[in-house]
């Protein structure tokens, strides 16, 4: 690999198993045979930020300052680009690249192009309660001219609250069979293609689990990054 190669900065801690997830896709991604091809990759794991369901509910304080802080703090540290393992905080994208003077790249805009690509009538989404009060992949399928198919209200609690689980740790059978049970209602919707819209989901739901195509956001933005970076996909 290129000595040339861009240093990536990740925003995680939201949550940390999504966060090592995302590097652990990052390494496996990544064409290399020596240590030294793989990309250096700094990660603030920032579990301390305000909770961003919380504040969508008008009940805690921003996410905001603590999120661009941390973009500010891996860029100090030698970052050449930042990304973030999170959906819902880029409700506050704003707020990182206002504090950054490095490129950052966009989960949310790399999944909407990536599902884009494949020019299906329907998208079907799973994703977080907070990031859906925010608009964040309705406001992009619209400008992207995507028709966007949700779960109905009960499915939408059983999603969250099955993301709540793998957060706490929870990856079993039990919790990976309900999540494909949600991806199978929503192809049942008429989605053609899921966008798996949470870092949480792709932990315990696989292209092997649906009949149509499954967009994970992580490896979306894992893929971009290895590019953006310089470097090569592992084939």
């Amino acid at each position: 690999m290129s000595a040339q190669t861009k240093t990536i900065g990740l925003i995680g801690g939201m949550g940390p198993a999504a966060t090592l997830d995302f590097f652990d896709r990052i390494l496996k991604r990544t064409k290399a045979v020596r240590d030294e091809d793989h990309l250096r990759v700094i990660i603030d794991n920032n579990t301390k930020v305000p909770s961003r369901d919380a504040f969508s509910k008008g009940e805690g304080p921003s996410p905001g300052a603590a999120i661009a802080a941390s973009a500010r703090g891996l860029q100090d540290a030698g970052a050449d680009f930042i990304v973030m393992a999170c959906n819902t905080a880029h409700a506050y994208e704003a707020d990182i690249r206002a504090a950054i003077t490095v490129p950052f790249l966009s989960m949310i805009d790399e999944t909407v192009a990536a599902a884009a690509e494949l020019r299906p009538e329907r998208v079907g989404l799973l994703a977080a309660d907070p990031c859906l009060r925010a608009n964040l992949y309705q406001d992009a399928c619209r400008k992207a001219r995507l028709d966007l198919v949700l779960l109905p209200a009960d499915s939408q609690r059983t999603a969250q609250e099955l993301i709540n689980r793998i957060k706490s740790g929870d990856t079993g059978d039990t919790v990976r069979r309900s999540m494909a049970v949600l991806a199978k209602k929503l192809e049942a919707l008429g989605a053609e293609v899921i966008v798996a819209g949470c870092t949480e989901v792709p932990i315990v739901l696989t292209a092997d689990d649906v009949d149509c195509e499954l967009i994970s956001s992580t490896d979306v933005l894992v893929e971009k990054s290895i590019l953006f970076a310089g470097a090569e996909l592992k084939a």
